[in-house]
């Protein structure tokens, strides 16, 4: 049942251009953007169980890396995976500085990265406009048109990032990243080289940030660096994988929809109090739903089975 909905699921987002309008495909793109960065945030906080806050800045280099070629004369579609080639290899780098790091002491090495990165683009105003922000590449195609290419570009990134989790959570790799999150001094005794393990999940939770931190510079045409550098960036995906599950393969798809849900209904009314929210939701989801909401509903249907009570 579960997998005739989820290919019911897919042929809807694939011919949902053809029978939605510019506003509903604006709302979509956007969900299918929160999937990919949520899905990637999975490898490292929810496979690993290292509590990354460096999402924005993967998201912000991408996007600049991306905007910047592109200024240069580069094709757009080549612009987007050349800057996800560039956040990979930063991605690395900084993994093996900050990934002997544990806990909070992580979470705060992987917190300052995007503000040094903004300070970074805000002085390098030959390159990147500084604070003035960087002007894109208009696109010579009506709207409906443009609307339709970044669409299925986000799904294309979400789709990557969704098949990519479905492999690593059914091979070795997977299976060290868990090793290494239940007890990461067990794993180095069991022989998991637990440095590599975690920085080809920082990496694989930096790509396609990065790739869609490219495909958004290309969709509004313009950037500045306290957009895609913004903290908010970075605890999104984290809420959306504990709404949806951590560390399951669709845990990112189905909090992301539901965070766009609250969001679109909701936090537009109380932009005031979005950020507050925001804090409220992480920590009663971690105190009250470390496994997300359909864990939840996991956990109390196998309870009622033990105990013998009716399920409803």
């Amino acid at each position: 049942m579960m997998r005739l909905l989820a290919f019911a699921a897919a042929v809807l987002l694939v011919m949902l251009p053809a029978l939605a309008d510019n506003y509903v495909l604006r709302v979509a793109t956007t969900m299918l953007m929160y999937s990919a960065l949520a899905l990637g945030w999975n490898f490292i906080g929810g496979f690993a169980g290292y509590p990354s806050f460096a999402t924005a800045a993967f998201f912000g280099l991408g996007a600049y890396a991306s905007g910047v070629l592109q200024t240069m004369g580069v094709p757009m579609p080549a612009a987007w995976a050349l800057g996800g080639a560039i956040v990979a290899v930063f991605a690395a780098a900084l993994g093996r500085a900050i990934l002997h790091l544990r806990g909070h002491y992580f979470a705060i090495a992987s917190l300052v990265v995007a503000e040094v990165l903004r300070e970074i683009t805000n002085s390098a105003t030959d390159l990147t406009g500084g604070g003035m922000g960087l002007n894109l590449p208009v696109l010579s195609l009506d709207v409906t048109t443009q609307a339709q290419l970044f669409y299925y570009a986000m799904f294309a990134a979400a789709a990557a990032a969704l098949a990519t989790t479905a492999i690593v959570a059914h091979n070795r790799l997977g299976f060290g990243l868990r090793c290494i999150q239940q007890n990461e001094d067990a794993a180095i005794m069991l022989g998991i080289n637990t440095l590599r393990y975690k920085v080809v999940a920082f990496v694989l939770s930096a790509v396609f940030p990065g790739v869609c931190g490219g495909i958004y510079a290309s969709w509004v045409n313009y950037i500045d660096p306290t957009d895609v550098y913004d903290v908010l960036l970075s605890v999104k995906p984290i809420v959306m994988v504990l709404l949806g599950g951590v560390g399951t393969v669709m845990g990112g798809i189905y909090g992301a929809f539901l965070f766009l849900l609250m969001e679109e209904l909701v936090w537009r009314n109380l932009l005031q109090f979005h950020a507050g929210l925001l804090g409220i939701i992480v920590v009663c989801l971690v105190l009250f739903l470390p496994h997300g909401l359909r864990g939840a509903g996991w956990v109390k249907l196998r309870w009622r089975r033990r105990t013998g009570e009716a399920a409803p």
